[in-house]
């Protein structure tokens, strides 16, 4: 089997060193867990956020940029999304 290697070097998508999954969860839980999980992250981690919880997606942004952390990317329906953090 051959090897195949990917060059991640200036992507646009960072792998995330930390998952957060909250899928069928509802509020307050996924946005307690973000906090939680940006409080453990080091600065410069990656976070990525599973949910299905309608309302978390739109507080979870607002809860990012208060926290003073960078909102990469929110993506998905209202009911299956991911949204990705850097702290």
């Amino acid at each position: 089997m051959a090897k195949v290697q990917v060059d991640t070097r200036g992507s646009a998508c960072p792998v995330a060193a930390v998952v957060v999954d909250c899928r069928g969860q509802t509020c307050p839980v996924p946005l307690v867990e973000v906090r939680k999980a940006l409080r453990k992250a080091a600065p410069g981690d990656i976070i990525e956020v599973l949910g299905t919880h309608p309302a978390s997606k739109k507080e979870i942004p607002m809860a990012v940029q208060a926290l003073k952390a960078e909102l990469l990317s929110v993506e998905g329906s209202d009911t299956d999304w991911t949204i990705r953090i850097r702290r």
